[in-house]
Protein backbone atom coordinates (compact mmCIF):
# COMPACT_ATOMS: atom_id res chain seq x y z
CA UNK A 1 0.00 0.00 0.00
CA UNK A 2 2.90 2.36 0.91
CA UNK A 3 4.75 1.74 -2.29
CA UNK A 4 1.83 2.46 -4.61
CA UNK A 5 1.08 5.96 -2.95
CA UNK A 6 5.00 6.81 -3.27
CA UNK A 7 4.40 6.04 -7.02
CA UNK A 8 1.30 7.91 -7.00
CA UNK A 9 2.37 10.96 -5.23
CA UNK A 10 5.56 10.60 -7.47
CA UNK A 11 3.58 10.46 -10.50
CA UNK A 12 1.39 13.22 -9.75
CA UNK A 13 4.88 15.30 -8.78
CA UNK A 14 5.87 14.46 -12.45
CA UNK A 15 2.25 16.00 -13.63
CA UNK A 16 2.65 19.10 -11.80
CA UNK A 17 6.49 19.54 -12.72
CA UNK A 18 5.95 18.78 -16.61
CA UNK A 19 2.72 21.43 -16.77
CA UNK A 20 4.48 24.17 -15.33
CA UNK A 21 7.90 23.90 -17.65
CA UNK A 22 7.96 26.65 -20.52
CA UNK A 23 7.19 24.78 -23.73
CA UNK A 24 8.86 26.23 -26.73
CA UNK A 25 5.72 27.74 -28.35
CA UNK A 26 4.14 29.79 -25.25
CA UNK A 27 6.30 33.03 -26.38
CA UNK A 28 4.39 32.93 -29.72
CA UNK A 29 1.68 35.39 -30.10
CA UNK A 30 1.17 39.15 -29.73
CA UNK A 31 2.89 41.03 -26.97
CA UNK A 32 2.04 44.44 -25.39
CA UNK A 33 5.22 46.51 -24.67
CA UNK A 34 5.66 48.96 -22.05
CA UNK A 35 7.68 52.23 -22.24
CA UNK A 36 9.97 51.67 -19.15
CA UNK A 37 9.88 56.25 -18.83
CA UNK A 38 5.75 56.62 -18.85
CA UNK A 39 4.65 52.87 -18.21
CA UNK A 40 2.27 53.35 -20.81
CA UNK A 41 1.72 50.70 -23.41
CA UNK A 42 3.88 51.36 -26.50
CA UNK A 43 3.34 48.97 -28.96
CA UNK A 44 2.62 45.23 -29.97
CA UNK A 45 5.29 43.11 -31.31
CA UNK A 46 4.09 40.01 -32.88
CA UNK A 47 6.30 36.89 -32.04
CA UNK A 48 6.48 34.23 -34.64
CA UNK A 49 9.26 30.82 -35.42
CA UNK A 50 11.10 31.07 -39.22
CA UNK A 51 12.93 28.18 -39.29
CA UNK A 52 13.01 27.45 -36.04
CA UNK A 53 14.37 30.77 -34.57
CA UNK A 54 12.07 33.24 -33.15
CA UNK A 55 11.35 36.41 -33.86
CA UNK A 56 9.22 39.47 -33.17
CA UNK A 57 7.94 42.21 -34.99
CA UNK A 58 6.23 45.58 -33.96
CA UNK A 59 3.01 45.09 -35.84
CA UNK A 60 0.93 48.02 -34.02
CA UNK A 61 2.31 51.82 -32.44
CA UNK A 62 -0.38 53.12 -29.92
CA UNK A 63 0.82 56.12 -29.82
CA UNK A 64 -0.64 57.81 -33.05
CA UNK A 65 1.92 60.55 -32.98
CA UNK A 66 4.92 57.54 -33.77
CA UNK A 67 3.20 56.44 -36.43
CA UNK A 68 5.51 57.24 -39.20
CA UNK A 69 8.46 57.05 -37.20
CA UNK A 70 11.87 55.71 -38.21
CA UNK A 71 14.75 54.36 -36.86
CA UNK A 72 16.78 57.04 -37.79
CA UNK A 73 19.64 56.12 -35.40
CA UNK A 74 20.12 53.17 -36.72
CA UNK A 75 23.55 52.13 -37.58
CA UNK A 76 24.76 53.37 -40.92
CA UNK A 77 25.05 49.72 -42.07
CA UNK A 78 21.84 48.61 -40.43
CA UNK A 79 19.75 47.87 -43.23
CA UNK A 80 16.67 49.25 -40.83
CA UNK A 81 18.53 52.83 -41.24
CA UNK A 82 15.61 55.33 -41.97
CA UNK A 83 13.36 52.62 -42.12
CA UNK A 84 9.40 52.98 -40.41
CA UNK A 85 9.38 51.52 -36.91
CA UNK A 86 5.75 50.15 -37.87
CA UNK A 87 6.72 46.63 -39.62
CA UNK A 88 10.36 46.24 -38.07
CA UNK A 89 11.40 43.36 -37.13
CA UNK A 90 13.13 44.13 -33.97
CA UNK A 91 14.02 40.82 -32.41
CA UNK A 92 15.94 38.33 -34.44
CA UNK A 93 17.41 34.95 -34.62
CA UNK A 94 16.59 33.27 -31.01
CA UNK A 95 17.51 30.14 -30.31
CA UNK A 96 15.54 27.45 -28.01
CA UNK A 97 17.95 26.91 -25.00
CA UNK A 98 16.42 24.23 -22.34
CA UNK A 99 13.71 26.47 -20.84
CA UNK A 100 14.27 30.06 -22.89
CA UNK A 101 14.69 31.41 -26.25
CA UNK A 102 18.39 32.83 -26.19
CA UNK A 103 21.26 34.40 -28.28
CA UNK A 104 18.77 36.61 -30.38
CA UNK A 105 19.30 40.44 -30.42
CA UNK A 106 16.93 42.68 -30.13
CA UNK A 107 17.19 46.66 -31.26
CA UNK A 108 16.06 49.91 -29.45
CA UNK A 109 14.60 51.60 -32.47
CA UNK A 110 14.29 54.86 -30.39
CA UNK A 111 18.17 54.93 -30.24
CA UNK A 112 19.56 52.30 -32.93
CA UNK A 113 21.07 50.23 -30.09
CA UNK A 114 20.94 46.59 -30.68
CA UNK A 115 21.83 44.60 -27.74
CA UNK A 116 22.00 40.47 -27.25
CA UNK A 117 18.67 38.80 -26.28
CA UNK A 118 16.71 36.02 -24.51
CA UNK A 119 12.86 35.90 -23.87
CA UNK A 120 11.17 33.42 -21.36
CA UNK A 121 8.15 32.51 -19.93
CA UNK A 122 7.68 32.17 -16.22
CA UNK A 123 5.08 29.56 -15.03
CA UNK A 124 3.64 31.22 -12.75
CA UNK A 125 2.73 34.28 -15.05
CA UNK A 126 1.93 33.01 -18.62
CA UNK A 127 0.82 36.29 -19.51
CA UNK A 128 4.33 38.02 -19.19
CA UNK A 129 7.07 37.73 -21.31
CA UNK A 130 10.25 38.48 -19.90
CA UNK A 131 12.48 39.67 -22.55
CA UNK A 132 15.89 40.81 -21.88
CA UNK A 133 18.62 43.01 -23.47
CA UNK A 134 22.23 42.95 -22.30
CA UNK A 135 25.90 43.83 -23.10
CA UNK A 136 28.23 41.37 -21.19
CA UNK A 137 27.04 41.65 -17.65
CA UNK A 138 25.00 44.91 -17.69
CA UNK A 139 21.53 44.02 -18.96
CA UNK A 140 17.98 45.40 -18.19
CA UNK A 141 14.96 43.29 -18.35
CA UNK A 142 11.74 44.34 -19.57
CA UNK A 143 7.66 42.91 -19.12
CA UNK A 144 5.74 42.61 -22.64
CA UNK A 145 1.61 41.43 -21.53
CA UNK A 146 0.00 39.08 -24.10
CA UNK A 147 -2.41 40.79 -25.86
CA UNK A 148 -5.66 39.28 -25.65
Amino acid sequence: MIKNLSITGLFIISLILSASAQKPDDVLGKWKTIDDETGKAKSIVEVYKENGKVYGKVITILNPDKQNAKCDKCDDDDPRKGQKVLGMVILKDLEWDDDEWDDGTILDPNNGSVYDCKIWIDSSEPDKLNVRGYVAFIFRTQNWYREK
